[in-house]
């Protein structure tokens, strides 16, 4: 990796690691969750840095891909368990890092998915495989009586790219790829009281371009041309001109030119725990972006 990239990736590591922290002291119990949103936002966005993705803040036993819709009326209350998750990026080199706000009384659960990380981060240097790293974090969350998420992941990361191999497993398995010096990537532990295994909800509030085809519907041409500045990353439903734009939406989601990304969700009732670094593979070890 060329010390230029290097360098950028760090700079989005450790920006996203100071709107993180600033961003956690505001969600409090009667706090709204659509001004909490837009504040962190508007802190991880500057001359030099962009969202890699709407920032996500998933509450209780929703686990990922949950954000404000326009007008969001919801408040966090006493109790909530809530994951904060933000990507930012510095001329597309991006750092992913997400913490959980525990507004109750679940700090064991909380330490689950963190020592979880903390335990993988320790395992990753070049020639381990992927799946050393999902049996690391597989036994920190059992020893503590929870269940890891089986179908969530860590991801690879790459300019403009927020998902790419390798996968990087919350379970053991069986080798997997092998971790290589100057691999960029995000592994984030979930914790959770419940199943262990995350379905889909109807609510949608995340989207992403994937292809480029001709459209007729204006609509939908408005909804490309608002998001083409994303340069293929993630958009919010609240991003765009349109206060309406569910069926210019669900024309593109149709014709293969956008995917949407539902809440991901635990079994009604438990509490799920998330925390995420980024990281580089060095020659010997790695870098840790986010710290």
């Amino acid at each position: 990796m060329e010390d230029e990239i290097f360098d950028k990736y760090c700079q989005a590591g450790a920006f996203a690691a100071s709107v993180i922290r600033k961003g956690a002291t505001e969600i409090r119990p009667g706090a709204p969750y659509l001004e909490v949103i837009e504040f962190i936002e508007d802190l991880a966005t500057s001359d030099e840095s962009g969202l890699a993705f709407p920032l996500n803040v998933s509450l209780n036993e929703d686990a990922a891909h949950d954000t404000a819709s326009a007008g969001d009326e919801r408040v966090f209350a006493a109790g909530d368990l809530v994951k904060l998750d933000l990507g930012v990026h510095f001329d597309g080199y991006i750092a992913d890092t997400a913490i959980t706000i525990d507004l109750g009384n679940n700090g064991l659960l909380v330490d689950a998915s963190r020592e979880a990380l903390n335990r993988a981060i320790e395992k990753v240097r070049p020639g381990v495989t992927v799946g050393a790293l999902g049996y690391a974090i597989q036994t920190e969350i059992e020893s503590r009586g929870y269940r890891p998420i089986a179908n969530l992941t860590g991801h690879g990361l790459d300019r403009f790219v927020v998902h790419k191999p390798p996968n990087i497993p919350n379970i053991a398995i069986q080798g997997g790829a092998v971790l290589e010096e100057g691999m960029v990537f995000a592994i984030e532990p979930f914790a959770t009281t419940g199943s262990g295994h995350v379905s889909e909800k109807k609510r949608v509030e995340i989207f992403q371009q994937i292809s480029q085809k001709p459209v007729r519907l204006a609509t939908a041409r408005k909804v490309l041309e608002a998001v083409k500045e994303r340069q293929g990353m993630p958009f919010a439903k609240r991003w765009l001109p349109d206060s309406k734009p569910e069926i210019a939406l669900t024309t593109l989601i149709r014709s293969g030119m956008v995917h949407a990304y539902p809440v991901l969700s635990d079994i009604p009732g438990s509490l799920v725990s998330q925390h995420e670094h980024t990281i580089i593979v060095t020659e010997d070890h790695c870098v840790v972006t986010t710290a």
